[in-house]
């Protein structure tokens, strides 16, 4: 994967910038277009453009001319019953998971045609599999975004590649209302089959092999990085 291009959209913090760490220490140059900078600067091979999802429009000409993998990170985290869901916070997380993504991919398109292969990594959760309380409206545009990898995967086939990678709670700045106290973190790591709730690195690594050539037989997928909470009973 050295020399390479790539472009993560949410890059500066929590597992976006886990895949940006990855992907700079192998030798690629990679852009990452969020709202702040955090550490990035620390990184070699890492250029930042300013952009929030929710407000901006980026373009082709702020991106590379030729991209090798593209990934798209925003996210969020919010719960609460189907009495006090609004139509306004579920267009909000909409916008914000599915027509986001929509947008970035569209003007990472002519980047990722211009090189020989590309690869498209998006998110979603494991509420959408497994079906979990108050996570409605999270996991309803996690649902669309697995619609959307699939599709896109068949149509932007053989030249791009597009997966989704399904975590289940993962130790990051967003889950910290989740993993306040030792105690609270103790609980969650009991809920899942391996003990233990993930670590950025447990989903940066999957990310990264999706975006490698060693998963170039592998499309239309979503990965389950959740520590068997999808599958397994125990």
């Amino acid at each position: 994967m050295n020399q390479k291009n790539f472009v993560v959209v949410g890059g500066s913090h929590g597992i976006g910038f886990g895949i940006v760490q990855r992907l700079a220490s192998q030798g690629n140059s990679v852009t990452v277009v969020s709202r702040t900078r955090e550490r990035l600067e620390a990184l070699d091979h890492v250029t930042h453009v300013e952009f929030d999802v929710m407000l901006d429009t980026v373009t082709a000409d702020d991106l590379p001319n030729m991209i090798h993998g593209f990934v798209y990170c925003p996210g969020s985290i919010n719960l609460g019953s189907v009495r006090s869901l609004s139509s306004e916070s579920m267009l909000e997380d909409y916008r914000l998971h599915v027509i986001g993504a929509v947008k970035c991919i569209q003007a990472a398109l002519p980047g990722m045609k211009a090189a020989e292969k590309s690869s498209v990594v998006l998110f979603s959760t494991v509420a959408v599999a497994q079906g979990l309380p108050l996570h409605a409206s999270v996991a309803a545009c996690k649902g669309a975004v697995e619609g959307l990898a699939r599709s896109l995967a068949a149509e932007l086939a053989p030249k791009i590649r597009v997966n989704c990678i399904a975590p289940a709670l993962t130790d990051t700045r967003l889950a910290e209302k989740f993993l306040s106290s030792d105690e609270k973190r103790a609980a969650m790591d009991q809920r899942y089959p391996l003990k233990r709730i993930g670590q950025v690195d447990d989903i940066a690594s999957a990310a990264c092999f999706l975006l490698s050539d060693e998963a170039s037989w592998v499309t239309g997928q979503v990965l389950g990085v959740d520590g068997g909470m999808s599958t397994l009973r125990s």
